[in-house]
C-alpha cells in the first residue's frame, strides 16, 4: 500500500522522525533551505549575528582582544571582526549540513563547544546566544519564517545548544 501512494506522491518520509534529532525530514529540509538563504553572505549575516548579540550584551565584546575596543557601529567594517563573523556562518553551516548524520553534527557540535569552553565560555552567554540567533533568523527571512519554519528551528537550536551546554558543563 505504501508504495501505491508514494507512486501518486501521498507518502513520503517527510514526516518520519528522527530519534537522534526530533526533526522530521521535512524539518530538517526546511532547515536547509533557509539557511541556504543566510549563508549567501556569510559576512553580512555574521554581522547580523555578531552585532545584535553586541547591542543585546555590550559586556560580551570585551572578549575578543581583536575588536574588543572598536566603536560598535565601526564593527561592521574591521576586517578582523568580518573574517570572525564569516567564521560563524562557516560553523553554523557545518552543522546544519550535516543534520542527516548525526555523528558528524554531533562531533562538529563537540569541536566547537570544546574550543569556547578553553576560552571560559559560560552555559549563560550561550543562551544569550541561542536568542540571538533565533531572531537575526526571524528578521532574515521574513515572511519566509513561518510557523513550520520556526519549529524546525527550534528544534535544531535546541539539539545544538543541548549539546554544547553538556560539553561545557562537563
Amino acid at each position: 500500500m505504501g508504495t501505491f501512494l508514494r507512486f501518486l506522491g501521498f507518502w513520503t518520509n517527510d514526516f518520519k522522525v528522527d530519534e537522534a534529532t526530533g526533526l522530521t525530514e521535512r524539518q530538517k529540509k526546511l532547515v536547509q533551505n533557509t539557511w541556504a538563504i543566510i549563508k549567501k553572505d556569510q559576512v553580512a549575516s555574521g554581522c547580523a549575528v555578531m552585532l545584535a548579540y553586541f547591542k543585546e550584551y555590550p559586556q560580551y565584546q570585551q572578549y575578543f582582544g581583536a575588536f574588543k575596543d572598536v566603536p560598535l557601529n565601526e564593527l561592521q567594517n574591521n576586517k578582523r571582526f568580518q573574517a570572525h563573523c564569516a567564521s560563524i556562518i562557516a560553523t553554523l553551516s557545518s552543522v546544519v549540513d550535516s543534520l542527516h548524520d548525526f555523528g558528524l553534527l554531533e562531533a562538529n557540535i563537540i569541536t566547537l563547544a570544546e574550543r569556547h569552553k578553553k576560552r571560559g565560555q559560560t552555559k549563560e552567554e550561550f543562551q544569550n546566544l541561542k536568542e540571538v540567533i533565533r531572531n537575526v533568523l526571524r528578521q532574515a527571512l521574513g515572511k519566509q519564517y513561518t510557523m513550520d519554519v520556526s519549529d524546525a528551528w527550534d528544534k535544531t537550536l535546541n539539539v545544538m545548544f543541548l549539546k554544547i551546554y553538556e560539553i561545557i558543563a562537563s
